[in-house]
């Protein structure tokens, strides 16, 4: 009797670290930076929730970054010291990469004096925050697949994913991360043929529904075009971003402000964004997108800097009862 035909399946195992008797010393560089500069302020936005695999921030003011760079992986350690530098340094094939584009990620391409501030709330939280600049990472696709992962749920949700995604198919990172934070140590996210290959039941495992998942596996698949929108002048990067089936100007720009420091990128299709711009210009806590593009208006160049400086002002609605419910798929 013919024996039972069992289908085969495809299982990505974890990504383990190269591993060296010796392991390489750091590389490592000083940059002055060009004015004030707030590390925490700058860096904020890569951090995907307080347990993200891929970043690390410490209270001594030490901020820790694990990425995928077009030279390989690379880990990233940053710090400033009292007279304003900042020491940096790395580890991993792409240590000599993020050392190179040190200046770049921390804003020195920004130019903060392009802003006019129409608002006197505006002028304030300037005055008061001189080292906020617009990060430029280089890189598209670690911005834009946790940015899909964010699309129509709760940033528990979100965070969650990426946080198991990551630790599951990422790589450990190299260099002393796993000495300096134990058994929760950082990961570079996987490679596009990895991601690629991950089960659909771990994509559910993960509380990724079927429709963010589908949109990442399009993306991987031409992971080298999205990366080339780096380079790329805003209203070009965001129709290159969005000629994928599920990326929308939401997603783009979101992924954008980080990889590009695009300073225009507002986000559009936001839950709660433009009730925030509305309250704090307007008194208008209800708004739209319409009515807040009109608010933010003025500022254009600078859409994303006057809603990140709204943002840091501390003028935002009392919060009401939540408008979306965690969900966890994973348990259907």
């Amino acid at each position: 009797m013919a024996g039972r035909f069992v289908p085969r399946t495809t299982v990505v195992p974890r990504q383990e670290p190269v591993v060296t008797d010796t392991p390489a010393p750091a590389l490592t560089r000083t940059w002055a930076p060009p004015g004030p500069l707030d590390l925490r302020l700058v860096l904020s936005p890569l951090r995907r929730g307080p347990a993200d695999p891929a970043y690390r921030a410490l209270p001594d003011g030490t901020h820790w970054r694990a990425t995928r760079t077009p030279a390989g992986p690379g880990s990233l350690r940053v710090s400033a010291s009292p007279d304003g530098r900042v020491s940096a340094a790395a580890w991993g094939p792409g240590a000599q990469w993020l050392l190179d584009g040190l200046p770049a990620l921390l804003g020195a391409d920004d130019v903060p004096d392009d802003f006019h501030p129409r608002h006197r709330l505006l002028a304030v939280t300037r005055h008061r925050r001189p080292g906020l600049r617009l990060l430029r990472t280089g890189l598209v696709m670690e911005s834009l697949i946790p940015s899909i992962l964010e699309q129509k749920v709760t940033t528990d949700e979100a965070y969650r994913a990426w946080r198991l995604l990551l630790r599951t198919y990422g790589t450990p990172a190299p260099g002393p991360a796993d000495a300096a934070f134990g058994s929760y140590g950082l990961y570079v996210m996987p490679d596009a043929r990895t991601w690629s290959l991950i089960p659909s039941w771990e994509w559910h495992r993960a509380g990724v529904d079927a429709k963010r998942s589908a949109t990442i596996l399009r993306a991987v698949r031409v992971a080298r075009r999205m990366e080339e929108a780096a380079a790329m002048e805003l209203p070009a990067a965001m129709e290159r971003l969005q000629l994928i089936p599920g990326i929308g100007p939401w997603t783009a720009a979101e992924t954008l402000q980080r990889s590009n420091g695009a300073a225009d990128a507002v986000t559009v299709g936001d839950l709660h964004l433009p009730g925030i711009v509305g309250h704090a210009l307007a008194g208008n806590r209800n708004a739209d997108d319409e009515e807040m593009l009109a608010l933010l208006a003025p500022y254009e160049g600078q859409r994303h800097r006057a809603t990140r400086l709204i943002m840091l002002s501390g003028r935002t609605p009392a919060r009401r009862a939540p408008k979306m419910t965690p969900r966890d798929i994973a348990r259907l």
